[in-house]
C-alpha cells in the first residue's frame, strides 16, 4: 500500500544528539525532494512549493540545526555537520538518494553536499545562494550581537534584506508572518549558523560538483547577487542559470515563478 502523507504534523529525527523536525508531504513512493531552508527561518518558508509539488514528489522539509523545531545541541558546529544532518535524515527516512533545492544558506548546504555526498543527490538546486556569503567579520558581529542582544537586534531590520520594496509594500502580512518567526527563533543557534556561515568557503571545491544542478537568483538580491549565481554558473559543468525578479528570498516574493523553475527542472 503506498503511505500518503499530508504533512499535517512534523515529527523528530535525532542526529548526533539533536533533534531534527522535519514534515513530509505527497506519496512515499514518489521521487524525494529535500528542501532546505535560510538563516532565520523555518520549514514553513517553503509552504507554497510543498503544496505545489506534492503531486508530483515525496517532499520533505526541514528545520535546520538550531532553527525552528530543531536543536542545535550547544556545541559548536560547521557546514559538515549541516550537511550531514541531511545525509541523516535521508538515512532515518530510507531514502537512498534524493532531488535537494535550498535557499541562501541551504544552498551552502547543498553546494556541501554536491561536493562531498554526490552520491545521495539525483539533482540538486542553489537558490539565492553564493559559495561565500559575505565576509567572516560581520557575521561574527551578528552572532555576537544576536547573544548579547537577543533576536530583535537582527529582526526589524530583516525585511530591507530579504524583500523588495515593492513586495514589502504590496504583501505586508507575509512579511510580517516571515520577520515573526526571525524574532522567534533561538538566539543560540541562529548565532551557531552565523558562526558557520563566518567560517564557510567553498569556492575551492564547487568546481568539482557533478550533480546536475540548477542556479537560482534574485535580480534584486543584495545579499547573494546575480553575478554570485553566475559565478556558481562558471564553475559547475553544465549547471543552468534562471534569475527572478525577487530579492533574497525569491521563493517567496516570486514563489509562481520558483514553483515553475523547480518543476521544470526536476521533472
Amino acid at each position: 500500500m503506498t503511505q500518503i502523507d499530508n504533512g499535517s504534523a512534523g515529527r523528530m529525527c535525532e542526529v548526533d544528539g539533536v533533534g531534527l523536525y522535519y514534515r513530509t508531504d505527497g506519496e512515499r513512493g514518489k521521487p524525494c525532494l529535500v528542501l532546505s531552508n535560510s538563516l532565520g527561518t523555518d520549514l514553513s518558508m517553503w509552504d507554497a512549493q510543498a503544496d505545489a509539488l506534492a503531486s508530483d514528489f515525496y517532499v520533505v522539509r526541514y528545520d535546520t540545526r538550531g532553527h525552528g523545531q530543531s536543536t542545535s545541541g550547544g556545541a559548536p558546529f560547521g557546514i559538515e555537520r549541516l550537511g550531514l544532518d541531511v545525509v541523516a535524515l535521508l538515512d532515518h527516512l530510507d531514502i537512498a538518494r534524493a532531488a535537494f533545492c535550498g535557499i541562501s544558506m541551504g544552498g551552502l548546504i547543498g553546494q556541501w553536499l554536491g561536493i562531498h555526498q554526490p552520491r545521495r543527490l539525483t539533482q540538486l538546486v542553489l537558490a539565492n545562494t553564493a559559495a561565500r556569503i559575505g565576509g567572516a567579520a560581520p557575521w561574527q558581529l551578528r552572532a555576537e550581537q544576536v547573544r548579547r542582544d537577543g533576536m530583535a537586534a537582527v529582526a526589524d531590520s530583516a525585511a530591507a534584506r530579504w524583500f523588495t520594496p515593492q513586495f514589502i509594500a504590496r504583501e505586508a502580512d507575509a512579511v510580517a508572518r516571515l520577520v515573526d518567526i526571525l524574532r522567534s527563533q533561538d538566539a543560540g543557534g541562529y548565532a551557531a549558523c552565523c558562526d558557520v556561515l563566518a567560517q564557510t568557503d567553498l569556492h575551492a571545491g564547487v568546481g568539482t560538483i557533478s550533480v546536475p544542478t540548477l542556479i537560482i537568483a534574485g535580480e534584486h538580491d543584495p545579499v547573494t547577487t546575480l553575478d554570485d549565481g553566475r559565478w556558481l554558473q562558471r564553475q559547475i559543468n553544465g549547471a543552468r542559470l534562471a534569475s527572478l525578479p525577487a530579492s533574497h528570498i525569491s521563493n517567496i516574493e516570486a514563489a509562481d515563478l520558483f514553483t515553475a523553475q523547480l518543476r521544470t527542472f526536476l521533472l
